[in-house]
């Protein structure tokens, strides 16, 4: 039975108007802006906590709650509430939310203290987490729909946020272009659902999935599946992705580590009822996510831009992720353990790359680092925490989390199993190839920058939230796993105890050595590459593969062949028409009007005589046209 609670309007309620006075208030609230927006994001976590906690107490089948804020939608027999749901799987993502939030928050205020516009960079924050908690507490794909389309907008304004720079403009168009087309998919599967359930809500949709067909629900997930593609940046619409770093670094901590790109998991996840009614439709989802696990860990290897390198890296764990979602209950529990522990990881090495630009000037080339370890050492050791936790290696979060997913891949069943499995191990490879490489460039090595300058450790505001991340990169993963805690917890959102394979190809001990395995074997390429003098000016021999994944394995490449130059030329062919026809027609009207005109002008002579002989002669016509007709 579902609780109603008064709390959850909160959630939602505080970061918006923060964010909304920050933004009216105007240059007023620079000496105070980011302390209001930082206090704002730690009560929500606080909030959060409460509710958590209070949810925890509660009997299983009572611990989600609602509230209805007010009737949005009332047209004859379509009814929508503009309600928001708190259960087990949506608290997960407003505890990451809120409380990585609030450290990014901590973070900016000392990473961002010169920019003349902190207030504004913190408006967006809010803004943003604001957003995204509506994504995860609304209750109908509805109410979804407008916090989903408010982290585009938040995203887009994070990404260009510093939009005086033509590039970051352009990255910031990119994201939110690629974006659109991605919520083309949720729009069409939000329409199909009412047109086949006349309900958009989950728990409606839910009750009514026995009475649609395979084709239906196909068409939904399909959809669905295209919607995640766009906002989780995986295949084919995952090119936008690198270029958003352009953005701030505490914004790639926040969007493109935490949140924001977790947002497809999410929604696939929320959707377990349609997908696993829909085979076809959960079979794309198990291709696009390892294609993007692997296109993701492929382009890393090559980027030497050490937030493009993060950023590749997010991309391929959002992959295992979403192939995780594909791989029927159990999958969802494992996708949702590994967003969290990445979470916690990735956003620690983000910031960690923030904190080497800060103490590097802004710089962002790792060949142009080395030897920062020794300068650095707290930043050094929280990004190390990290890097240990994302390769797998035991205790860190990554090794419970990832290998929980390559094993379930694995023991899938059949070729498929094998494929996916395989498929898994590869990438778990080349992610310890190209993060070793990130540890060795940066922190390891001869020192290459081409300053005078030593590079200093950054400020307390900035370790601190570093240094507590990294104590997730540690616990998290056993937190999470320890006596199946995650899955326990998410089984009445999407039932993982209710499906279990016959037989294990693996046991989870054999994934755990090959897992190990492949990931010493590909430290221990990177360590063979790139140990030693690293000079810049050194010849380097690049492959082919190399060269594709320098330029994104050529995505934008494909993209613009694919869809925009044909989109191109249909516009000028219906500019063609438009001009010939619509146009032609117009000007044909006006045209005939102006010969018409200018012919009955010419009987406009201004001669009195003249019109006295026209009246005369017509006067006569009528005389006899009346003779004749009555003779």
């Amino acid at each position: 039975m579902l609780q109603t609670s008064a709390n959850l309007v909160w959630f939602i309620a505080l970061p918006l108007f923060s964010s909304a006075l920050l933004l009216l208030a105007g240059k007023r609230a620079n000496s105070w802006g980011h302390v209001l927006a930082t206090t704002v994001s730690a009560s929500t976590f606080t909030i959060g906590v409460i509710e958590f906690l209070a949810m925890q107490a509660r009997p299983e089948e009572n611990r989600a709650v609602g509230q209805k804020l007010f009737t949005w939608i009332s047209v004859g027999s379509f009814n929508v509430d503009a309600s928001l749901l708190l259960d087990q799987l949506s608290i997960c993502f407003v505890l990451l939310i809120t409380g990585v939030g609030t450290l990014i928050h901590v973070y900016s205020i000392s990473y961002m203290s010169h920019d003349l516009d902190r207030r504004r960079f913190f408006a967006y924050l809010n803004l943003f987490i604001a957003a995204m908690l509506l994504l995860v507490l609304g209750d109908s794909y509805l109410n979804l729909y407008v916090g989903w389309e408010g982290v585009g907008l938040a995203s887009y304004l994070l990404i260009g946020f510093w939009n005086q720079k033509p590039a970051y403009a352009t990255a910031a168009k990119k994201a939110f272009v690629a974006n659109r087309v991605g919520d083309v998919g949720l729009s069409l599967a939000i329409m199909i659902a009412f047109a086949t359930f006349g309900d958009v809500t989950f728990s409606g949709i839910k009750e009514q999935t026995d009475s649609a067909s395979t084709t239906q629900l196909t068409a939904i997930g399909l959809m669905l599946l295209l919607a995640a593609c766009g906002k989780s940046a995986q295949f084919p619409l995952q090119s936008w992705l690198g270029d958003a770093m352009a953005g701030p670094t505490p914004v790639s901590a926040l969007i493109h580590a935490a949140t924001m790109v977790t947002a497809g998991v999410y929604l696939i996840t929320r959707s377990s009822f349609i997908f696993d009614e829909a085979p076809i439709a959960q079979l794309m989802v198990l291709i696009v996510g390892a294609v993007t696990l692997l296109f993701g860990a492929i382009i890393g290897t090559a980027k030497d831009d050490i937030k493009k390198a993060l950023a590749a890296s997010t991309m391929s764990q959002i992959g295992y992720m979403i192939l995780a979602t594909g791989l029927g209950p159990i999958g969802y529990a494992f996708a949702i353990m590994h967003l969290l522990t990445h979470g916690f990881f990735k956003a620690s090495m983000f910031l960690g790359a923030g904190s080497v630009m800060h103490g590097m000037k802004d710089e962002v080339n790792m060949r142009k680092y080395g030897g920062i370890g020794k300068f650095m050492p707290i930043t050094a050791l929280t990004f190390g925490l990290g890097y240990l936790a994302i390769i797998g290696v035991p205790p860190f979060a990554g090794f419970y989390s990832k290998d929980k997913i390559i094993e379930t891949a694995f023991n899938a069943g059949g070729i498929k199993g094998i494929a996916l499995g395989v498929a898994t191990l590869l990438g778990a490879a080349i992610t310890a190839f190209y993060m070793t490489r990130v540890v060795i460039l940066t922190f390891f090595g001869n020192e290459r920058w081409g300053h005078k300058d030593e590079p200093h450790e950054s400020p307390a505001l900035m370790l601190i939230p570093i240094a507590l991340l990294s104590l997730g990169s540690i616990a998290s993963g056993f937190l999470l796993y320890q006596g199946k805690r995650l899955v326990y917890w998410l089984e009445p959102v999407v039932n993982p105890l209710k499906e279990h394979h016959a037989k294990e190809l693996f046991s989870h001990t054999t994934v755990s050595i090959m897992t190990l395995t492949v990931v010493a074997i590909g430290v221990s390429l990177a360590v063979s590459k790139y140990r030693g003098d690293q000079s810049d000016k050194a010849p380097e021999k690049v492959s082919m593969l190399t060269a594709a994944a320098r330029k994104d394995l050529y995505q934008d490449s494909l993209n613009e062949s694919a869809f925009m130059r044909p989109g191109q030329s249909l516009i000028k062919k219906l500019l063609q028409i438009d001009l010939i026809v619509i146009d032609g027609l117009v000007r044909s009207v006006g045209s005939v009007s102006i010969s018409a005109g200018t012919k009955l002008r010419s009987l406009q002579s201004g001669y009195v005589r003249s019109y006295a002989l026209m009246m005369v002669i017509g006067a006569l016509a009528l005389i006899a046209t009346v003779w004749i007709v009555t003779a």
